[in-house]
């Protein structure tokens, strides 16, 4: 059952409750207490209607609509003679309750406390009121341990609080919210350094790419002067370390026409 169907049936039982007085509110508080799936109670006890029923002949209601509030079946049978009996279902509910309540301190139910807590006679009625009664109907959640003879509880809904038990449950929930804080402080604070060494990497690389880019420039100018200076040895060098010059090439034009033409002189006067 989800907290707003939950909600509906305690608005529903207020709201017949706020305009009753005497045996017809008395009937209210009977019903609610035997409701399947009512388990919150505060919101009834609180209506200046009802608590106007203490000092009357219905006082007892009051006892007994707090005992469904904050108590357990072995403290109403401590007190059976001061309250009204209880019809079945009643019995069943309060047992449920009890279960809340052994829950909210331990995680971890032994089934012999259980036994005794609900009025069980074996480990088989044990087991099936747990499954039937409490798991199914989603007051709890948990896992029954056979070997261990236990109850590990995961999940139990919460009841109504005792008078007096509201400062110490605000007193829980200030240490809890400091807590907190003080958990956010340390995790922003992680956060913050996170980026800062995010920050330093990001610079650290893009120096580190800067300096491959200018080593990979030198390397390449260098490899290209050295590439330049083989060619002008291959070109220029022998063996022996003598250039060679053809002579032919380098003899002026006018030189070799002159030779030319005195030999043609020389032909014509042989003749």
């Amino acid at each position: 059952m989800d907290i707003e169907e939950k909600q509906e049936h305690i608005n529903q039982f207020v709201n017949q409750a706020s305009n009753l007085h005497g045996s017809s509110l008395v009937t209210v508080i009977n019903d609610a207490i035997s409701h399947p799936s009512l388990f919150a109670f505060s919101e009834i006890l609180s209506l200046p209607n009802v608590t106007q029923l203490q000092g009357t002949a219905h006082s007892r209601y009051i006892d007994l609509l707090q005992m469904f509030a904050y108590g357990t079946w072995s403290e109403y049978k401590s007190n059976a003679s001061n309250l009204p009996p209880l019809a079945p279902d009643q019995i069943l509910k309060l047992k449920q309750l009890t279960v809340l309540t052994l829950a909210e301190t331990n995680k971890v139910l032994p089934y012999d406390g259980l036994m005794q807590e609900l009025d069980v006679l074996n480990v088989r009625e044990l087991e099936d009121f747990l499954i039937n009664e409490c798991m199914y109907v989603g007051i709890v959640r948990g896992k029954l341990d056979q070997l261990r003879r236990c109850f590990q509880v995961q999940f139990a809904a919460g009841r109504d609080l005792r008078p007096g038990q509201l400062g110490s449950m605000i007193h829980t929930l200030s240490n809890w919210l400091s807590t907190s804080d003080n958990l956010l402080i340390t995790i922003q604070d992680k956060i913050k350094w996170a980026d800062r060494m995010s920050e330093q990497d990001k610079k650290h690389k893009k120096e580190a790419e800067e300096k491959l880019e200018e080593a990979k420039k030198i390397v390449s100018l260098k490899g290209g002067i050295d590439l330049r200076g083989h060619e002008d040895e291959e070109m220029f060098s022998e063996p022996g370390g003598v250039m060679d010059y053809d002579v032919e090439r380098i003899r002026p034009k006018r030189s070799r026409l002159a030779s030319g033409q005195l030999l043609r002189l020389n032909g014509q006067l042989d003749c």
